[in-house]
């Protein structure tokens, strides 16, 4: 899939969705969040990254969180809980690709295959601008609090994440 074919799906979702929501596209070299902030003025802790995760178990289960770029993934205890699995890992980034159709530092919770649990940290969604991944690394979506609310199969946790260690 190229990445304006993703796009194109992540933009044909939000639609579905009815999500109120801005495209910015941007220079794929600041596609990283921490990059993306500094290079576009944009407030980290209002940025979320989109992360793949794995569940190991006899079948694998895959799943998404969205959470703050100022935090860290609980994988090790929360997310393992959250998809039932003895342990749990973040997906890589070629079975991300493989799996999603999004390029690392691109990865959007709007056109996740489907029956993928997305969940939220609870802090992101304190603020009333939020900027995801578009799909590939040259697209940013922003979108309030309601339009990460407004995916199937969303949930909110309140202890998703951990503080960034240093």
């Amino acid at each position: 899939m190229t990445d304006e074919e993703t796009e194109q799906r992540v933009r044909d979702r939000l639609e579905q969705l009815g999500v109120d929501h801005e495209l910015l596209w941007i220079d794929p070299t600041h596609a990283a969040t921490a990059d993306f902030c500094r290079e576009y003025g944009e407030d980290p802790d209002a940025a979320g990254n989109c992360i793949a995760v794995i569940g190991k178990a006899a079948e694998p289960v895959y799943g998404a969180c969205v959470v703050r770029a100022t935090r860290r993934l609980d994988v090790n205890r929360r997310v393992k809980r959250l998809l039932g699995t003895r342990k749990a890992s973040f997906a890589a980034a070629d079975d991300t690709r493989a799996r999603t159709g999004m390029a690392p530092d691109g990865v959007t919770p709007f056109g996740l295959p489907e029956g993928w649990p997305v969940y939220l940290d609870a802090g992101l969604l304190e603020h009333a601008r939020i900027v995801v991944g578009g799909g590939s690394r040259r697209l940013k979506v922003v979108v309030g609090p309601d339009g990460l609310r407004a995916l199937p199969g969303a949930e909110v946790i309140d202890d998703l994440v951990l503080p960034l260690a240093g």
